[in-house]
C-alpha cells in the first residue's frame, strides 16, 4: 500500500473546469492560455533549429546564447546582472522551477509564507518537503498586502536563535487578481526579508503583462533583495506557447548551485530546438516591449463589452485575467455559480475560492481574456445576460 504524501490534493480546478467546458461545448475562458497562435517567426525558428541538427540534450543549464539573452534582458529592464554561466538556468516552464527552488531550499519544519490566493502549485510541493504554509489572506476589491500581518506572521524558534520561517512567496503581476506589487511593497519585503534572513520565491510569470503605465517591480531591482530571491519566469506566458514549456530561473551564484543540484535530477535539460529559437527571438526586444499594449487592448475590449452587465468590476492592472464580482447576481457558492454558468450559459470560469486560505469565498470568478477578439465578444454577450436569481 501506498501512504498518500499530498492526501488532500485533488484534481486541479484548472482541468475540472476545462473537462466541463468540452463536455458542456462552453467557451473555455478558465484555463490562462491563449487560443490564438504564437508568431510564425518563433515557430519558423524552431522548425530552422531542428533542420540544424539542435535534437540532443541541451546542456544541464540551458543553451547559453538563451541565458545571454535573458541576462541582457534582466539587465537593461532591472539593472540587475545575472551571470550566464552561473545564475541562470533553463527550466521546463516556470512551474518546474518553482517545484526545484522548493525542493532544493525547504526541509522540514520549515514555514513558507503565501499570499492567498495563491497559484495552486505553490501550497502542494512545500507540503510535499514537509514544509508547512503560513497563509496570509489578500482581500478585495484591491488584494493589498497587510505588511504589520506578514511580520507579524514570521516566526521564530522559542530560544529566538533562528527563525523557522524560510521563504516567502510572491506573484507580481498576481494570479488570479491582477494586483501588482509596488515598488513600496518590495521595500517591505526586502526589509524584512534582510531582517529574519529568509529566502524569496517571486513568481514573475506575467512580467511582460503589466496595464495603465503601471511598471513590474522585479525582485531583482532591489540589491538586498536580489542577493536573497529566486526568480521564475514563463516564456510560454509571454509567447502564447503554453503547451512548449520553456521558462527559466535566475538567482545569485549561491542559491543558483543549489537549484542546479536538484534541477538536474528532475529534467536534466529541457527542450534544445525551442531554446535556440527562444535565443533568437530574445534578440529583438520589441517581442516583449510590446507585450503589455497588445493585451490592454485585449482588456479593454473585454471590458467595454462588458459595460451594464450586472458583474462588478474592478480592471485588473497585470497578467491576462479579470476578476469578475457575481455578488449582486447570486449567493450561491462560486464554484456552484461556475458549474452553472457552464452547464446552463455555456461559459468556463474558474472559481477564486479554491485560491484561498480555507476556501474563503468572495462571490469571484476569474476568466482568461487571453483569446481571440470574437471569443470575448461572443463571451461577453452571454456574460451580460446572466441576471440576479
Amino acid at each position: 500500500m501506498i501512504n498518500s504524501k499530498l492526501p488532500n490534493i485533488e484534481t486541479s480546478i484548472f482541468s475540472v473546469m476545462s473537462k466541463m467546458a468540452t463536455e458542456h461545448n462552453a467557451i473555455n475562458l478558465s484555463q490562462g492560455f491563449p487560443n490564438f497562435p504564437s508568431d510564425p517567426t518563433l515557430n519558423a525558428l524552431v522548425d530552422q533549429a531542428m533542420r540544424d541538427g539542435f535534437n540532443q540534450y541541451a546542456p544541464m543549464q540551458g543553451d547559453f546564447e538563451l541565458r545571454m539573452e535573458i541576462s541582457k534582458k534582466i539587465e537593461n529592464l532591472h539593472n540587475h546582472f545575472y551571470n550566464p554561466e552561473t545564475e541562470i538556468t533553463i527550466t521546463a516552464g516556470a512551474t518546474q522551477a518553482i517545484f526545484t527552488i522548493i525542493a532544493a531550499t525547504i526541509s522540514k519544519g520549515d514555514e513558507v509564507i503565501i499570499f492567498t490566493p495563491a497559484y495552486d502549485c505553490y501550497t502542494p510541493t512545500v507540503e510535499l518537503f514537509g514544509g508547512k504554509v503560513v497563509p496570509i489572506q489578500l482581500k478585495p476589491p484591491f488584494y493589498t498586502v497587510d505588511w504589520k500581518e506578514v511580520a507579524d506572521k514570521i516566526s521564530c524558534h522559542p530560544a529566538g536563535t533562528a527563525s523557522k520561517t524560510k521563504m516567502i512567496i510572491i506573484n507580481s503581476p498576481h494570479n488570479p487578481s491582477g494586483m501588482l506589487f509596488s515598488e513600496d511593497d518590495m521595500l517591505e519585503l526586502q526589509r524584512l526579508t534582510e531582517k529574519n534572513d529568509l529566502l524569496v520565491l517571486s513568481d514573475e510569470v506575467y512580467e511582460h503583462i503589466i496595464f495603465d503605465g503601471n511598471v513590474h517591480q522585479s525582485a531583482s531591482k532591489f540589491e538586498a533583495l536580489a542577493a536573497r530571491s529566486f526568480i521564475t519566469a514563463s516564456f510560454g506566458k509571454t509567447f502564447h506557447n503554453t503547451g512548449w514549456k520553456m521558462g527559466y530561473c535566475a538567482a545569485p551564484k549561491k542559491l543558483m548551485k543549489e537549484f542546479q543540484k536538484v534541477h538536474q535530477f528532475i529534467v536534466f535539460c529541457v527542450n534544445h530546438p525551442f531554446q535556440k529559437a527562444f535565443a533568437t527571438y530574445l534578440k529583438d526586444a520589441n517581442h516583449y516591449l510590446k507585450l503589455s499594449d497588445f493585451y490592454q487592448q485585449k482588456r479593454d475590449f473585454f471590458l467595454h463589452l462588458m459595460e451594464g452587465s450586472n458583474f462588478k468590476i474592478i480592471p485588473s492592472k497585470g497578467t491576462y485575467f479579470q476578476m469578475l464580482d457575481f455578488s449582486e447576481i447570486s449567493n450561491e457558492s462560486d464554484i456552484a455559480f461556475a458549474e452553472r454558468l457552464t452547464k446552463d450559459f455555456k461559459i468556463a470560469t474558474i472559481p477564486t475560492s479554491v485560491f484561498n486560505e480555507g476556501g474563503k469565498d468572495f462571490k469571484q470568478i476569474r476568466v482568461c481574456f487571453a483569446k481571440t477578439d470574437e471569443t470575448l465578444a461572443e463571451a461577453a454577450i452571454i456574460l451580460k445576460k446572466i441576471n440576479s436569481q
